[in-house]
């Protein structure tokens, strides 16, 4: 039976899991309170990872925001070391993903559409 997921996908699970799990309980800093992490893509040799975030805020204070993620990168990679066995822990690299921000924009025009088509189609009922 093949296998589903490559190596770097197996690794960049347990990184995201590790890294919301430090997130939440060593870094203090206020900056990154609210953030979600939503996917990591290692590199094929390991030496980088793209780290996916969403936040509570959506982009408002999305600088600030990185410029605490950029800030604890050292501390983050360090403990990652620690607790991932992997040959070389990969750089981070922090993305904001707005795929959720768009994908409730697209759920709010379809509802809205729906809504719409609904309404239409009471008035056409009653007109016959």
């Amino acid at each position: 039976m093949p296998r589903d997921f490559s190596r770097a996908q197996r690794v960049g699970e347990q990184i995201r899991r590790e890294l919301a799990e430090l997130l939440r309980l060593e870094v203090k800093d206020p900056r990154v309170g609210f953030i979600t992490l939503t996917d990591v893509e290692v590199s094929a040799d390991f030496a980088h990872a793209k780290v996916f975030f969403t936040s509570m805020t959506g982009q408002e204070g999305l600088d600030e925001i990185l410029v605490g993620l950029r800030r604890a990168s050292g501390f983050l990679r360090r403990e990652l070391g620690r607790r991932i066995r992997i040959h070389q822990t990969p750089e981070l690299h922090w993305h904001y993903d707005a795929s959720v921000e768009r994908g409730m924009a697209l759920s709010s025009l379809i509802d809205k559409a729906v809504e719409e088509d609904r309404a239409r189609s009471g008035d056409e009922d009653e007109q016959d």
